[in-house]
Parts: structure tokens; sequence; C-alpha cells
């Protein structure tokens, strides 16, 4: 499939905030985990826009319409010796599913990816979301059954930084 006509993908500016943030809500309403979603403008600036930048994000417009974001940033692998491009979130707005925005968006970041001598372009998705997980393995990507993903936040963080 390729790209869809009037899809226009581009690097988020700070004037597109607000509606990162809007993305974000919507994206943890459709995950059920909005009682996690404590971001703000302030916060989603700084990291997007400030002094020093910890992730990046790609807004998807179909025709004008604010259609989707990509949320993104580098890791490291040691093992390839090479930065790696690890993608935090990737939403679609329900009314633009299914028209190849999300399949676009995906291969924006590979392109990015590959331009920025990268060794990888990973992601993680819920298990129990299966549309998801069909749409990703359906463009040859692959899930990882061999690694168990741990987090730390809260008050578990800080006990462990004695705080």
């Amino acid at each position: 499939m390729a790209q869809p006509s009037g899809l226009d993908i581009s690097p988020a500016t700070a004037a597109d905030v607000p509606l990162i943030l809007c993305m974000i809500n919507e994206l943890a309403d459709y995950e059920r985990l909005r009682h996690e979603s404590i971001a703000t403008e302030a916060s989603i600036h700084l990291a997007l826009f400030g002094a020093t930048p910890h992730a990046e994000a790609a807004i998807a417009r179909l025709d004008g319409e604010e259609a989707g974001f990509a949320l993104y940033f580098h890791n490291f692998s040691t093992f390839l010796g090479k930065s790696g491009l690890y993608l935090e979130d990737l939403f679609v707005r329900p009314p633009y599913r299914g028209r190849g925005v999300g399949k676009s968006m995906l291969k924006f970041l590979a392109a990015l990816a590959i331009e920025r001598g990268c060794g990888r372009f990973q992601w993680q998705v819920l298990d129990w979301n299966r549309p998801s997980r069909d749409f990703y393995e359906s463009l040859g990507a692959q899930a990882d059954p061999s690694w168990v993903n741990y987090r730390i936040a809260g008050d578990a963080l800080r006990r462990l930084a004695g705080r």
C-alpha cells in the first residue's frame, strides 16, 4: 500500500504540544490506562523541546486533519555498538485507522532509523492489544518472548534511590 494521498507526516513543533498531549490521553483511554496519564503540556514541552530534549514526535495529518502521532527516542545496543530507534507511542485516531496512516508512520520512522544509522527499530505493545499486534506482524515485525519487561516507578523508584 502506498502512502495515502493527502497524508503528511512531519516532525512535531512546539506548537503541536497541546495536540500531542490530547492524543496521549486518547491513547491512554484506548489502552485503559487513563489513570496513569499525568503528563502536562509543560512536561511534554520540556521533554520534546527543552534545553535537553529526551524524545521526538511526528504528527500525521490526512487532508489537513490531525490523524495521529508517534513519539520516539534513541536507545543504544551494546551488542550492536549502535543506537536504535525506540517507538514509545504510535496512535492513530479511530476515524483514520485502516487508511494507511499507521503503516506510513512506521515507514517514516524506519527510514529515519536507517538515515540515522540505527541498528534496530523497536517497540512494545500490550499483550491484549490483538489489533495492533496483528497489524505489526503483518508488516514483518516479530514478538520477542525471550525478554521480560521490568519497570520501576513511583514510590518503588524513590525507595530504590533512597529518597
